[in-house]
């Protein structure tokens, strides 16, 4: 019996081909996890070849480092057979551990097929050398490198299914995996030669005409780890992308997420907004249509937050609305609804039984806001008025269900606050007339139909006029003359209140302008601010706009704002305040001795002027406690170096009493009604020829 040697370097590069082939084929098992479609059949073709190729070359590396006392060869026709056997077995591989299950019999009979593939490949392999008489092969040795095959057949579906997800450390997993797949091959591919007898005077028939080991080594390796190489390195490149690209699509996905919760929530409260309630309560809809049952929409607004609001700050403004946004989401199921529409409104979407059940939920809504709001350091107290509009009945869209609760609402207001009411058919008109007016206000100011009036002011000591405050009026088409109150408080709520006070501003400029070249230069023009138009970042530009538009000093015009106002965020108040005084327009503190003062802010705000509240005019002859409020305000602002105006003078005792005082200035009724500029100079030129 012919006695073969091994080339110890060629069998330990074997191995390392093995385990190559090995992590090659793990990898590729992972990418055709992790694809769909035809990319996944891409990759199983590409992953067959380059393992199949892996495996054989394995073999033939085995092969080669195998020698006999005479001349070897391979027949390349066979030789070919089996590398085809190995690249088929692979596909098969790595089909079944792409599968989504792998139960123990599919585990099993894969073995079966996989062993009986690298056997075949194996042997075949060795068929290639056409030995003459043929190889004789040990049965033990021979049945036990068959049972090798289908064992590490076995153990690498096993763990190639096992590591086919990209898990955290999965590659060291992996390379670990590889080392047992490949000494499992190996160990096969061994057996097998060892199982091989070639008797005396053994002749190789392929050594004729057949492959050469001489040189064929080295390429077989070379040729090897290039495919082995370049699969790996493109699993691995492919891998990456996809994991950006994953990454990418998860950033998107958050992105989006982020940009639907900014569309569809309130920033403040992260309650749903006026978009996504109105989606929900179409969808209540359509579920009452289909399944019975009904829902309530309830609108709640908070009574006594803008004082708060105004008192304290925005800031705790905001803190107390997201205080009560807490607070009413308390006895909340996942079906209803708690949304923030502005401002300080709620709107609540509840599912009922019976629309009676409304009830038991609103006076408890009512209850939950009644108690006092730990915010800060403050305890605050408000309450709410809840406005019930139910479905069916009272409304057949969103829109109409919102503004029929809307309506009650207001209807709850009116009744003392604090408690709720059910919508009403009466209620409609007013919802409609409400409706109607905002949209014929936003016509007026399209349309210029704003007028102003012109109130006279008088100087105390002497009764000269000094100027005038300019009062706004709406002249509607159809219910004639109306006064701010009639629409002041819509204009703010809707923030029309912006463009109809840059159109007052640049009208009082414009009219001053022209009492200014009619020789009135030492008066000034009052107008008044409201809370919206002080807070609105772009005050102090319409302000200069309006005095470099028409040509007018500084000094010519008094800008009013109510105490409240002005304290309301007394820092940025300062701000707003020093702006203006620079730019050297006159400040006065409208309503003076109504609102929250500090006097440390009080005596650090730019003002010229405070003016007296007419509800403590009004009562000098009768009530001392007004005077004795009066009095001190006079003494508090010549203390401060302020000019003083009280307003509101309707009697002579009355303007005795202020001109005794020390007032600066009166204006009021007794001495002169708000007019039209026509008129109002008219008037002066009639007292001008009396004195």
């Amino acid at each position: 019996m012919l006695i073969g040697n091994y080339s110890p370097a060629l069998v330990l590069i074997s191995l390392c081909v093995a385990i190559l082939a090995s992590y090659t084929a793990l990898d590729m098992a992972g990418r055709i996890a992790t694809t769909k479609g035809r990319a996944a059949h891409l990759w199983t073709v590409g992953g067959a070849l380059a393992m199949g190729v892996g495996v054989w070359s394995m073999h033939f590396i085995g092969m080669l480092a195998f020698s006999l006392p005479i001349d070897l060869g391979y027949d390349f026709g066979i030789t070919a057979l089996s590398l085809l056997i190995a690249i088929l077995s692979s596909g098969f591989a790595l089909w079944l551990v792409s599968q989504p299950q792998l139960p123990a019999w599919q585990l099993g009979f894969g073995a079966l097929v996989m062993g009986a593939g690298i056997s075949a490949m194996h042997y075949t392999g060795m068929a290639a050398m056409r030995m003459t008489p043929g190889i004789d092969y040990d049965p033990s040795l021979f049945g036990a490198s068959l049972l090798i095959a289908v064992g590490a057949s076995a153990a690498a579906l096993w763990i190639a299914f096992r590591l086919r997800q990209n898990t955290p450390y999965v590659r060291f997993a992996r390379g670990g995996a590889a080392v047992v797949m490949g000494l499992a091959i190996v160990g096969m591919h061994y057996t097998g030669m060892a199982a091989a007898r070639f008797a005396d005077g053994s002749f190789c028939g392929a050594a004729i005409d057949g492959l050469s080991g001489k040189g064929l080594d080295n390429l077989v390796l070379v040729t090897t780890l290039a495919v082995l190489s370049i699969a790996l390195l493109t699993s691995i490149l492919d891998a990456r992308l996809e994991a950006r690209t994953a990454e990418l699509a998860n950033s998107l996905t958050l992105a989006n997420r982020e940009l639907t919760q900014l569309a569809l929530h309130d920033t403040l409260t992260g309650l749903p907004n006026r978009v996504l309630l109105a989606d929900r309560i179409d969808q209540a809809m359509l579920m009452v249509q289909e399944q019975s049952g009904c829902f309530a929409l309830m609108f709640i607004d908070l009574d006594g937050f803008k004082p708060v609001n105004d008192a304290f700050g925005h800031h705790m403004g905001d803190q107390l609305l997201r205080e009560v946004s807490v607070r009413l989401r308390e006895d909340l199921r996942s079906q209803d609804t708690l949304a923030r529409i502005g401002g300080d409104e709620f709107v609540l979407l509840v599912q009922l039984h019976e629309p009676d059940d409304a009830l038991r939920l609103a006076a408890r809504q009512v209850g939950l806001i009644s108690r006092v709001f730990r915010v800060g350091e403050h305890d605050l107290q408000i309450s709410a008025s809840i406005g019930i509009a139910v479905y069916p009945g009272n409304g057949h869209t969103a829109q109409e269900l919102l503004m029929n609760a809307d309506a009650a609402m207001y209807h709850a207001k009116g009744a003392g606050k604090n408690g709720y009411r059910f919508f009403d058919v009466s209620m409609n008109n007013d919802a409609r007339r409400q409706l109607q007016l905002l949209q014929d206000l936003r016509n007026a100011v399209e349309q210029d139909q704003f007028r102003l009036h012109y109130q006279p002011k008088f100087d105390a000591s002497n009764g000269q006029p000094v100027g005038a405050e300019a009062l706004l009026r709406w002249e509607h088409p159809t219910q004639g003359m109306l006064l701010p109150d009639k629409f002041i408080e819509l204009a703010e709520k809707t923030g029309l209140i912006i463009p109809i006070g840059d159109w007052v501003l640049n009208e009082a400029c414009r009219q001053m302008r022209l009492w200014h070249l009619q020789g009135y230069t030492h008066w000034r023009i009052a107008v008044n601010l409201s809370a919206l138009q002080f807070c609105h970042t772009e005050l102090v530009h319409s302000v200069a706009k309006a005095l470099a538009t028409h040509g007018l000093p500084a000094n010519s015009l008094t800008l009013e704002i109510t105490e409240t106002t002005a304290m309301s965020d007394a820092d940025a108040s300062m701000t707003v305040l020093k702006q203006l005084s620079e730019m050297g327009v006159d400040l006065s503190i409208d309503d003076f001795g109504t609102g929250y003062s500090s006097l440390m802010y009080l005596k650090r705000l730019p003002a010229n002027e405070l003016k007296i509240d007419r509800g403590f005019v009004r009562d000098l002859e009768r009530d001392s406690d007004d005077a004795a409020i009066v009095s001190a305000i006079v003494a508090l602002g010549q203390a401060l170096g302020l000019r003083i105006v009280a307003e509101g003078v309707e009697t002579d005792m009355q303007q005795d009493f202020l001109t005794q005082l020390g007032c600066d200035s009166l204006q009021g009724y007794l001495l002169g009604h708000p007019l039209p500029a026509e008129r109002f100079m008219l008037d002066i030129h009639r007292a001008e020829q009396v004195a």
